[in-house]
């Protein structure tokens, strides 16, 4: 399809247009709190959004009993998946010419810390600046609402999509990700999919598998008068955690790094997320139970990385001090999600790089992303070329979280011009 400037130029005044809109949408999306759970009001506000977009809304129900042997699923954190539904917006043209788009993102969000250290309550969204403050607002309510005003920017200049374009509103990214899986499932297929995370308008090109798994420490309980009596299941599980973070050190170290990771001076995390036991503070605490997240490379074995965590625990029981007598057990819920690496020359990674100079005038940036993406479930299992390009935020999962308004903008232009080079435009019937 061949585009003339004016085109070009009439699509992006479109987009800042509608800046203004997009903030108060980004606004009411924010102060609907979908935590893990609680997704149904935002969720409802997406397909009452895709509604008045002209889209056809489905919604995806997530099946477990369907799900449970596919590829990429992980065992659920929460017990029901009732209500909780994905929520689709299709544009289908007239007449499909060009290639198709999945712009997909996710409604949840992480819990907000203690309230009291925001500013001001973290489903208050308000405006300081060019930033929009509030949980959720990066990561990544602000990527969906970009993604409805880059498709309806195109029927403010009377244009619409030649191919279909699927917007999704996924539940559970941040912990199974088992909503995109049961998008994908659906039998939802594009020549293409963008995800805008909230990753400062870089290009991702790889992401890390992220594992949770869940320690469940026994000891024997004593008086405190006599510790030496008792194993404390509390320490044990530090003794655990220490134990591990020596095979964090050596998957860091440059010669076992991924060649995507190379320049990354410390791209394997692992974290000792939450920890609980005991029962008495005069009692050597008999059990523990605490929630860890590992990162690993793409290619790594899933059961390899299992056994190596079942060598770690028996390691510890043998070899440390606080971990004598106390018996290990592991349980895996959340994330069992493997790493990939996405082929940085394919003719969406490229035209995202262009559009972003178009608009920015900057060369974009490469991002080998530390964490995990709902990307991986395009990208491995449904052989879909998949990324994450999105705006600026900052403090995302931490307090005072905020998203750049101007960059919220500029992704937007970006998504607006993707759309009609990637798809091609026809006059709006």
């Amino acid at each position: 399809m061949s585009h003339s400037k004016a085109d070009r130029s009439a699509l992006r005044k479109a987009v800042r247009a509608r800046q203004d809109q997009i903030i108060a949408d980004m606004s009411e999306l924010v102060a609907l709190p979908s935590l893990l759970g609680q997704e149904q009001s935002a969720q409802s506000w997406m397909a009452n959004k895709y509604r008045a977009m002209g889209l056809d809304v489905e919604t995806v129900a997530i099946d477990i009993a369907a799900l449970r042997d596919k590829p990429g699923f992980s065992p659920p954190v929460i017990d029901t998946y009732d209500g909780r539904e994905n929520v689709v917006g299709i544009h289908t043209p007239t007449t499909a010419t060009g290639r198709s788009l999945i712009l997909n993102g996710h409604i949840d969000v992480v819990p907000t810390g203690p309230a009291d250290l925001w500013q001001q309550p973290p489903f208050t969204a308000h405006v300081i600046g060019d930033w929009l403050y509030g949980r959720g607002a990066g990561d990544m309510k602000a990527g969906l609402i970009a993604s409805c005003h880059a498709l309806s920017a195109l029927r403010d200049i009377g244009q619409e999509p030649a191919a279909p374009v699927i917007l999704q509103s996924v539940v559970e990214e941040e912990c199974t990700g088992n909503g995109a899986l049961a998008c994908l499932h659906a039998g939802y297929r594009a020549d293409c999919a963008i995800i805008p995370e909230p990753f400062n308008q870089t290009l991702m090109t790889a992401q890390l598998g992220v594992m949770w798994f869940q320690l469940h420490v026994t000891g024997s309980p004593a008086h405190v008068l006599d510790t030496s009596a008792g194993s404390n299941a509390i320490e044990a599980a530090y003794g655990f955690f220490e134990t591990l973070k020596e095979v964090e050190d050596l998957w860091n170290h440059p010669g076992h790094r991924h060649d995507a990771y190379g320049a990354h001076s410390h791209p394997v995390n692992f974290n000792l997320g939450k920890i609980s036991g005991g029962e008495w503070a005069s009692t050597v605490p008999p059990t523990c139970e605490a929630d860890i997240r590992i990162g690993f490379y793409p290619g790594m074995d899933m059961a390899e990385i299992r056994s190596m965590i079942s060598d770690v625990a028996n390691s510890a029981t043998d070899n440390h001090p606080a971990c004598k007598g106390a018996t290990f057990t592991i349980d895996y819920r959340g994330f069992q999600a493997e790493g990939c690496v996405m082929d940085e020359y394919h003719p969406m990674m490229t035209m995202i790089g262009d559009l972003h100079r178009e608009v920015t005038g900057n060369t974009i940036k490469n991002y080998a992303s530390t964490a995990t993406t709902d990307a991986r479930f395009f990208q491995i299992y449904g052989n879909i070329p998949a990324t994450c390009y999105g705006p600026k935020a900052e403090h995302i999962h931490g307090i005072d979280e905020r998203v750049s308004i101007s960059s919220v903008m500029e992704v937007t232009e970006v998504l607006a011009l993707f759309i009609a080079d990637w798809c091609g435009t026809n006059p709006r019937p």
